[in-house]
């Protein structure tokens, strides 16, 4: 966000999937939205990740609503026991993914916007998976660091056009996501941002994801 831009509305999301499961989540709407980007965070995170937060400003400013929210509630989010195995259950959080994505599609402010998912890690195979289904709605992926290896044969049912994006120097992570990328069925870039690791953290990096991700949603949402 610009410094002399007055804060933008953020309207609290509460996504009751009943059994005491409640996934909180923040909804920013600038105005006249050109579309609604939805993140899923990756395991060990949540919405206030802030470098999903450094993503979201930018697409406000290219006039894109976002949808942060928590992939698990509270009383599952931990790292003890079967809880902590919630994090990598990628259909489980495909699902909740799609609960999201069923509410904004309700929510009198965003019912009729284009959506998008931004994944990081495990969230991109998430959003993978979830795109996968055909009634899925959404028009656009961005996989930040993901891992879309973890979407296995999803990722052969996948038509939603999909932008890969990895550091150069994350070399695991960037073998698997050229691997993925040959199993996308749909129109799919990879962008690999030079001299970056797996947290984006070097001077700069998280910028150019920031902006190329913001590319790719105008490209595909406006």
């Amino acid at each position: 966000m610009q410094p002399d831009q007055p804060a933008l509305p953020v309207l609290p999301a509460r996504i009751d999937l009943g059994e005491r499961i409640v996934l909180q989540g923040e909804l920013t709407l600038p105005r006249n939205p050109g579309g609604l980007v939805l993140f899923a965070h990756g395991s060990g995170s949540s919405r206030h990740s802030p470098r999903n937060r450094h993503v979201a400003e930018l697409l406000h400013d290219v006039g894109l609503a976002t949808l942060l929210f928590d992939l698990l509630a509270p009383h599952e989010d931990s790292e003890c026991g079967y809880k902590r195995e919630l994090r990598f259950d990628i259909e489980l959080l495909a699902e909740r993914l799609r609960a999201a994505t069923d509410w904004v599609a309700r929510h009198p402010e965003t019912r009729t916007l284009r959506l998008g998912y931004f994944g990081a890690s495990t969230g991109a195979a998430a959003a993978l998976v979830a795109a996968a289904e055909p009634a899925c709605p959404v028009r656009a992926i961005v996989s930040r660091g993901g891992r879309p290896d973890l979407a296995g044969p999803a990722l052969a049912r996948v038509r939603t056009p999909t932008l890969l994006i990895v550091g150069s120097e994350d070399e695991p992570v960037l073998s698997l996501n050229r691997a993925a990328a040959r199993e996308l069925a749909g129109e799919h870039e990879l962008d690999v941002i030079p001299g970056a690791g797996h947290l984006f953290e070097e001077p700069g990096a998280l910028d150019l994801v920031a902006a190329t991700a913001a590319r790719w949603f105008v490209q595909h949402l406006h």
